[in-house]
């Protein structure tokens, strides 16, 4: 199968620089800050004009766990319908049961609404009691893709389970593993060269942005502990344009 180099974006600018650094694909979210949550049709409609570059969309309702009420999974259900109709390409969707399993009943209505889309778990397998478990289950569901980290905070720190759910892919001919969770150029090297069959991708290449407000009122919170509203984070092109440098094979040390 073809490498593949998926960038998180959550605003048109990013989508663009995303594009222009040469990414295969998009993994759409809203408030990437808070880990990613469903993204706004509008947007999609925004990206959608101007390239048409493969996106999926994440499916999360709500920042925190995977396990979802049967509400908040009829929500999904419906924004993967509408989301579809926009020109959505794909879904990153996941579910768990309380024990820690893939949750296979949630995630059968989600994956039949996905129907004709390409399909990726999403790093709820990196929470998940046994990731190798895990991977078989998102496979008899028909998903194609599967993000992760190795279980860790890092695909560095994952790697060794990384390259297990690898071999198991080669084994059953089962979904991508599409490598995430700091993710940058060095990164893909050092995967490339420890592991033949890494092959895919995920990482945002965020940069920080000065606003442009010149008053600014200090001490008024409005979101998150630490973040204030005078820094902006967005895709950087040339961080883009380095990781697919990365990931050509004229660029690997010959043996």
């Amino acid at each position: 199968m073809a490498k593949v180099l998926e960038i998180c974006v959550d605003s048109l600018a990013s989508a663009r620089a995303a594009v222009a650094g040469g990414a295969d694909r998009l993994e759409l979210c809203s408030a990437l800050l808070a880990g990613g949550l469903t993204p706004y049709e509008a947007l999609l409609r925004q990206i959608r004009a101007e390239s048409d570059i493969n996106i999926r969309c994440l499916m999360r309702p709500r920042a925190g766990d995977f396990l979802y009420t049967p509400e908040e999974l009829d929500m999904l259900r419906l924004q993967i319908l509408q989301l579809k109709e926009a020109g959505a390409d794909g879904f990153v969707i996941g579910c768990l049961t309380p024990e820690g399993d893939l949750d296979k009943a949630a995630m059968k209505p989600l994956v039949e609404a996905c129907s004709g889309k390409g399909i990726t778990l999403h790093r709820a397998i990196d929470v998940s009691r046994n990731l190798e478990k895990t991977y078989l289950d998102a496979a008899e569901l028909g998903i194609d893709t599967v993000l992760t980290s190795g279980g860790a905070s890092s695909c560095r720190k994952g790697m060794e389970a990384i390259e297990k759910l690898i071999a198991l892919r080669e084994k059953h001919n089962g979904p991508e593993v599409l490598i995430g969770a700091g993710v940058n150029a060095n990164v893909i090297r050092e995967f490339r060269a420890a592991i033949p069959g890494a092959r895919a991708f995920h990482m945002s290449g965020k940069m920080e942005l000065e606003s442009a407000m010149r008053f600014r009122r200090e001490g008024v919170p409005m979101g998150l502990p630490g973040l204030d509203e005078w820094h902006i984070q967005q895709t950087d092109e040339a961080a883009v344009k380095a990781a697919r440098a990365a990931m050509d094979d004229s660029q690997m040390p010959q043996k």
